[in-house]
C-alpha cells in the first residue's frame, strides 16, 4: 500500500467493534474508472463532532484493522457545524494514489483516536463492461481489436511478470534495507556510546592535564625558589669560608703570638735560672761571710788586748761593710726574682685568656659550621626530592601529551632546569679543619727552653695534679728543696715535689 508523507493515527480496533453510523457516505458508485480522480462525499450525523486529525481512507474489503488502509486524505473541518451545508463534506482522491487492481474497496472515516466512525458500500476500480456499452463495429475493426487485445494481454502478462519480479526484488530490497537499517541503528548506538565514552575520557584527561599543568607550574616555582635558596646558601657558605680563612689566619696569628710568649717565657725561665744561680752563689757567699765573721769574732776576742784594739776595730769595720754589701746584693736578687715571678704570672694569665678565647671561638665556629652543613644537606636532599618529583611530572606530562597528540617541547610552560653548580661541590672545607687544635711545638734544641703549654687544654694530664691551667712538657729530676717553688704561679695551688714550673 502507498502512503503519504504523514501517516494518519491508527489503532488495532477490529471491524465488528466500530461505529459506522456516525458518518454516512453518499453517492458511492459501484465502480470507478481507473486513471481518473475520485470524489468521496459524506455527511456528519447530528451527534458527531469532527476533529482536526480525522481522516478518510480507502480500505480493501475484508480489512481487520485501520492500519490496513491503501491511501487516505485528511478531513477538512467545517467552519460552522450548526449549518446544514456544513454537515455535507467531500474529499477528492488523486488518480495517482488510487489502487490499480480490480479488487473491492470501501471508504472508511477514522477519527484521530483510530476509531472507525463510518464505512461506505464496496466499489471497484475497473473500466466499464462491454455489456453496458452498445458498440457497432465492423469485422475488420473486431479483428484489429482482438489483435490489439492479444498484444495488450501479452504486454499485460509481461508487465505482471515484471511486476512480480519487481515485487520480489522490492521485497528482497526491503528485507536488505531493513537489515541494513537495523545494522545502522546498532552501529549508531555503538557509535553514540563510543562518542560518549571518548568525550568522558577526553574530559577526564583534560582535567588531569590541567591539574598536572598546575602541579608542574607549582613545582617549577618551588624549584626556582629552591635554586635561589641554594644559590644564597652557596654564597653564604662562600662568605663563611672567607670568614673561616680570616679566623684561621687569626688563629695562626694567635699561635705565633703564643709561640712568641713561649719564647719569652723561656727567656724568663733562663733569666730566673740565672737569678737562682746568683741567689745560690749569694747564699754561699753569705754562708762564707758568716764563717768569716765567726773567725773574725774569734780573732777579735784575741785582739781584745789593748795593744790590738786599733787593728781589731779596723777589721771589724771592714767586716761590717762587707756584710752590708752582701745584704744589699741579696736584697737586689730577691727583688729581681720577685719581679720575674710577677712577669711570669702575668704571662701565664695572658696565655690562659688567649687559650679560652680561642676555644670559645673554635667551639662557636664549629657549632655554626655544623648547623650550616645540616641546613645545606637538608636543602640538598629536598632539592633532589623535588627534582625527582619534577622528572616524574615531566614524564607523566609527556605521556599525557603524547596521548593527546601534542609535543611536550612545544609547550610554553617548560620547567627551567636548576643550576647544577651547587650539586657537585664538595661540602668539605678547602682550608682544612681549623678545630684540630694548635699543634705542639717541636722539641727544643739544646740550650733552648722546653715548650710549656699545649692548646686546647681541656683536662689535667700531667702537671701540678690539682689545676687544669698548666701542663708541663716533661717531668724533671728532683732538685734541692730550697730551689723548688711550692705553689703554681698561675693558680697558686701546691705543686708536687717531682717537678717545678717551667
Amino acid at each position: 500500500m502507498e502512503k503519504t508523507i504523514e501517516d494518519p493515527p491508527t489503532s488495532a480496533v477490529l471491524l465488528d467493534h466500530c461505529h459506522f453510523s456516525q458518518v454516512i457516505f453518499n453517492s458511492v458508485e459501484k465502480f470507478y474508472i481507473p486513471g481518473g480522480d475520485v470524489t468521496c462525499r459524506y455527511t456528519f450525523t447530528q451527534n458527531f463532532i469532527p476533529r482536526q486529525k480525522d481522516w478518510i481512507g480507502i480500505f480493501r474489503v475484508g480489512w481487520k484493522t485501520v492500519r490496513e488502509y491503501y491511501t487516505f486524505m485528511w478531513v477538512t473541518l467545517p467552519v460552522d457545524l450548526n449549518n446544514k451545508s456544513a454537515k455535507q463534506q467531500e474529499v477528492q482522491f488523486k488518480a495517482y494514489y488510487l489502487p490499480k487492481d480490480d479488487e473491492y474497496y470501501q471508504f472508511c472515516y477514522v477519527d484521530q483516536d483510530g476509531v472507525v466512525r463510518g464505512a461506505s458500500i464496496p466499489f471497484q476500480f475497473r473500466p466499464e463492461n462491454e455489456e453496458d456499452i452498445l458498440v457497432v463495429t465492423t469485422q475488420g475493426e473486431v479483428e484489429e481489436i482482438e489483435r490489439h487485445n492479444k498484444e495488450l494481454c501479452k504486454e499485460n502478462q509481461e508487465l505482471k511478470d515484471s511486476c512480480v519480479s519487481l515485487q520480489k526484488q522490492n521485497s528482497d530490497m526491503q528485507a536488505e534495507l531493513q537489515k541494513k537499517q537495523e545494522e545502522l541503528e546498532t552501529l549508531q548506538s555503538i557509535n553514540k556510546k563510543l562518542e560518549l565514552k571518548v568525550k568522558e575520557q577526553k574530559d577526564y584527561w583534560e582535567t588531569e592535564l590541567l591539574q598536572l599543568k598546575e602541579q608542574n607550574q607549582k613545582m617549577s616555582s618551588e624549584n626556582e625558589k629552591m635554586g635561589i635558596r641554594v644559590d644564597q646558601l652557596q654564597a653564604q657558605l662562600s662568605t663563611q669560608e672567607k670568614e673561616m680563612e680570616k679566623l684561621v689566619q687569626g688563629d695562626q696569628d694567635k699561635t705565633e703570638q703564643l709561640e712568641h710568649l713561649k719564647k719569652e717565657n723561656g727567656h724568663l725561665f733562663l733569666s730566673l735560672t740565672e737569678q737562682r744561680k746568683d741567689q745560690k752563689k749569694l747564699e754561699q757567699t753569705v754562708e762564707e761571710m758568716k764563717q768569716n765573721e765567726t773567725t773574725a769574732m774569734k780573732k777579735q776576742q784575741e785582739l781584745m788586748e789593748p795593744r790590738n784594739k786599733k787593728a781589731a776595730l779596723t777589721v771589724e769595720e771592714q767586716l761590717a761593710r762587707e756584710v752590708e754589701r752582701l745584704k744589699a746584693k741579696v736584697e737586689a736578687g730577691k727583688a729581681c726574682f720577685l719581679e720575674k715571678y710577677k712577669e711570669c704570672q702575668r704571662l701565664h694569665k695572658q696565655i690562659r685568656q688567649l687559650r679560652a678565647a680561642a676555644l670559645d671561638e673554635n667551639f662557636d665556629l664549629s657549632r655554626r659550621l655544623s648547623e650550616k652543613k645540616m641546613i645545606y644537606n637538608a636543602l640538598q636532599r629536598e632539592k633532589e626530592r623535588l627534582e625527582g618529583e619534577n622528572d616524574l611530572l615531566k614524564r607523566e606530562n609527556s605521556r599525557l601529551l603524547s596521548y593527546m597528540g601534542l609535543d611536550f617541547n612545544s609547550l610554553p610552560y617548560q620547567v627551567p632546569t636548576s643550576d647544577e653548580g651547587g650539586a657537585g661541590q664538595n661540602p668539605g672545607l678547602v682550608y682544612g679543619n681549623p678545630y684540630s687544635g694548635i699543634q705542639e711545638s717541636s722539641s727544643p734544641s739544646q740550650g733552648e727552653a722546653p715548650s710549656v703549654w699545649k692548646l686546647p687544654r681541656l683536662q689535667n694530664t700531667e702537671g701540678c695534679g690539682s689545676c687544669c691551667c698548666v701542663e708541663f712538657s716533661k717531668p724533671h729530676l728532683p732538685v734541692g728543696p730550697e730551689h723548688v717553688p711550692t705553689r703554681c704561679p698561675a693558680c697558686h695551688l701546691a705543686l708536687p715535689d717531682c717537678c717545678f714550673l717551667l
